[in-house]
Order: structure tokens, then sequence, then C-alpha cells
């Protein structure tokens, strides 16, 4: 076992090589002990070992297993796809209302009582559709970052370090412009807002009336 602490009462010390030996000079009066992890075994005198030019001892360690861990490059699709099983309650959540249900005795037609009792949970009610709106703006702006990369853009501008980054912040293109455009109007996009940016222009206004109407 390599690294294993090896002392004496003399006050000498080593530790183990890769391969578990070591060497260490003692006299007659001497014990040895062996120490890792911070726990040690007992002094063994060394008037009592047989062969000190090979002493050897077992330690009985314990090595905690660990669950196996599988790491995966990002994907947005796996990733998107984790996110919404993960808050599955929240984004399937719709806000409550009164609605009717058909007895299963033939009494009739009357109003779902759970539903009821949702209505009047107010705070719940607003906390759930903030969360929800909130976690669908996140996944909106994830799938812009997912297609308006910035290894997209340097592959089309050659843009570099702090200009990229201006760049990426100043003509995000909105989330709507994104999922509806193909690949080719996309980066056309791109291209053209990077005549733009060379020559210190606004994004193109497209985007914004785009927004605006919807």
């Amino acid at each position: 076992m390599q690294s294993v602490s090896v002392l004496t009462t003399s006050g000498r010390g080593t530790v183990t090589n890769s391969e578990g030996f070591y060497e260490v000079e003692v006299s007659e009066k001497d014990s040895i002990w062996f120490s890792y992890l911070n726990k040690p075994t007992i002094k063994f005198p060394v008037m009592k070992i047989a062969d000190p030019f090979s002493f050897d001892i077992s330690l009985q360690v314990n090595v905690p297993v660990l669950k196996e861990v599988k790491i995966r490059p990002r994907d947005y699709k796996l990733d998107s796809i984790q996110n919404r099983q993960d808050y599955a309650k929240v984004f399937n959540y719709k806000k409550p209302g009164l609605k009717t249900n058909t007895s299963n005795y033939g009494a009739g037609v009357g109003f779902d009582l759970d539903e009821i009792i949702n209505v009047f949970r107010f705070r719940r009610n607003r906390s759930m559709a903030a969360f929800q709106k909130r976690l669908l703006e996140e996944e909106k702006d994830k799938f812009v970052d997912h297609r308006f990369s910035k290894a997209l853009v340097r592959r089309l501008t050659q843009l570099n370090s702090s200009a990229l980054d201006s760049f990426m912040l100043l003509y995000r293109p909105s989330y709507m412009f994104t999922l509806l455009s193909t690949d080719y109007e996309f980066q056309q996009f791109i291209k053209q807002n990077y005549l733009r940016f060379k020559r210190g222009l606004s994004p193109l206004p497209l985007l914004k009336e785009e927004e605006d109407e919807l």
C-alpha cells in the first residue's frame, strides 16, 4: 500500500512507495509502527522481529464505494427534457376554476370540491403561476442560448473576447425569431448584424417590432 507512514520510537520515519516498500533505520531498543489515514497500528518491538529486512504487515482499510456517476456533455434537448421531468408539476399547473362533475350514483351534476378548495388557495396559486412563468422564461432563454451560441457567432464573424461578448449582448435575437427562423435565415441575421456592429449601428428593428406585435 502506498503512502503509509512508518514510524519508530527513536523519532525516525518514512513512507511506503507505490509498491508498498519502505526502509527505515532502527536500533535494537526501537519499536516500529504504521499509520494510515491517521489510524496507527500497535507498536512492534524490533527485538521481536524475526527478519528485520522483510517485515510485512497487513492493514484493514475501509474504502468507501461511491455510486456510479455518469458524465455526459451538455445537450440542450436532454437538459430541457430533464427539466420538464423535474418540474412536471409546475409546468403542468393550470389556474384552478369551477368545473362540474357527474355523480357515479346518478345524483346529477355538481361542482368539483377539490377545484373549489383550490380556487381559494390564493397564495399557493400565485406562487405556482409565478414559478411556472419563470421556468418558461428560463426555457426560452436557454433555447436562444442554444441557437445563438458563441461558437456559431465566432465562426461566422471571427469575433473574439470582449468584442464577441458585446455582440452577443447587443444583437441577441428574440425567442420567436429564434424559434421560427431557418438555419439559413438565422445565420443571415448574424451576418447582417455583424455588418451593423462594425459600423456602430443598433440591431435590426425587425426584432423589436416583432416582439411588440406579439
